[in-house]
């Protein structure tokens, strides 16, 4: 019994420490387990909310980067298109000026073989003027020393 009586006195004397004990839990759960959660959640909250609006820039400016590419492709696109169009037009312009050119020559072909062509005529009739007056010449001139003329 005197273990059970010493026992009983030791409980008796441990109550007042286990009710600190409790106490100081509880003052330890309200004082400083309780904010130290709540900053702790707080800085993950904003930590998280951080690394969250980085990944939404990140996207934002892969997004942008796509959009400036497809600008930058569909200008390259059109610059193609407006050189080949210049390029056709340039080439149908000079066709057209080789063309005229082509007619300008042809032109003046015709004219020059025309004129050539007159002038030759022109030449013939002198020639078949000159021809029958040279004729009469010659004759004049052969047939006195053919008849024993005189000049």
């Amino acid at each position: 019994m005197d273990i059970v009586q010493q026992l009983e006195e030791l409980l008796v004397g441990a109550i007042p420490t286990a009710l600190l004990f409790i106490v100081l839990v509880v003052a330890y759960q309200y004082l400083v387990q309780g904010p130290l959660t709540a900053v702790l959640a707080r800085r993950r909250a904003l930590t998280e909310g951080a690394i969250e609006d980085a990944r939404k820039a990140v996207a934002a400016v892969e997004a942008k980067a796509q959009e400036y590419a497809e600008r930058l492709r569909q200008a390259r696109a059109e610059a193609y298109k407006k050189r080949e169009q210049r390029a056709k037009q340039w080439s149908a312009e000079r066709d057209t000026a080789l063309e005229a050119a082509r007619q300008a020559a042809g032109q003046k072909v015709r004219q020059a073989r025309a004129e050539l062509e007159a002038e030759a005529a022109a030449a013939r009739k002198a020639i078949e003027a000159a021809v029958a007056d040279l004729a009469g010449q010659a004759v004049r001139a052969v047939l006195p020393a053919a008849a024993g003329g005189s000049r």
